[in-house]
């Protein structure tokens, strides 16, 4: 049996350093990413580096759903679906509020659509979420009327369901984005009840400030995630690979009883603020 992994935001940071742990788990590796100049170039730099698997690009929008039918059918061709680490997704700075929910959540929810008749014994998910929920305490008290519309991502009027429950605040690309993340949370939850009968696994993973070029790219733009850096116990922020080594433990044989949970990489610090 050949067993295929698929990896995500594959071109750079996290989704790259992903790939390479989960190299080492599977036969044939799918590096996604839409950015085809990037995701060919990774899998060019890990196929010469010699991580384990046979290592594919495959060009793609999370928020294609022709595309991602497209890549189940490549699964298919190579073999048996082992694990999916989901790390494409956007920051606030990145782009305006409709898009945030249309990569972060949306998307998330596309992909698990499109692989979900692939799941079988053994096949273990892992989407990115952030901390962001927690560390705005939604994730201690979630609104009834908001959690309802982000638990259907593809209601085909879901953008303006929500705009309407949570109104023009929403708007604001930092909300946008820590709703967008407390929807993954909850999604994946979800769809590890949906799968546990075929014995396969989804979890969430939940990031803290990770210096990544996009991590970067944030923190450059708002003081508090300074602010958040200077409150972590450990003192440091986070490199790329503290939190791909955690996805690629729960997408492992290891983690085999693991389903349904968020794990928080963040060096202790919603710890800190919650316990101020």
């Amino acid at each position: 049996m050949t067993t295929v992994g698929i990896a995500t935001g594959a071109g750079r940071g996290m989704g790259l350093d992903c790939a390479r742990r989960l190299a080492h788990q599977v036969d044939v590796l799918l590096l996604v990413d839409r950015d085809g100049e990037a995701v060919a170039a990774a899998a060019k730099s890990l196929s010469e580096d010699g991580w384990g698997a046979v290592v594919e690009p495959f060009a793609l929008d999370v928020t294609d759903r022709d595309g991602i039918a497209r890549l189940a059918d490549r699964v298919r061709e190579h073999g048996t679906l082992r694990a999916v680490i989901h790390a494409a997704g956007i920051s606030p700075t990145m782009a305006d509020w409709r898009r945030i929910f249309e990569v972060d959540l949306v998307g998330t929810a596309l992909l698990a659509e499109g692989l979900r008749p692939l799941a079988t014994a053994g096949t273990a998910l892992v989407f990115f979420a952030s901390m962001a929920p927690m560390i705005a305490g939604v994730d201690l008290d979630p609104d009834p009327e908001i959690a309802a519309v982000l638990d259907d991502p593809l209601d085909e009027g879901f953008l303006d369901r929500l705009h309407d429950t949570v109104g023009s605040d929403i708007e604001n690309t930092g909300l946008a984005y820590t709703w967008a993340k407390h929807g993954v949370h909850r999604f994946a939850r979800a769809e590890a009840v949906r799968l546990g009968p075929a014995g396969a696994r989804a979890c969430s993973i939940s990031p803290g400030v990770i210096l990544t070029p996009q991590g970067k790219q944030e923190a450059a733009d708002k003081a508090s995630m300074q602010r958040l850096i200077d409150r972590t116990p450990l003192g440091r922020p986070g490199e790329s690979d503290d939190v791909a080594a955690v996805a690629a433990f729960l997408v492992s044989d290891e983690a085999g009883f693991l389903s349904g949970i968020d794990i928080l990489v963040d060096g202790g610090v919603l710890a800190a603020v919650r316990g101020s």
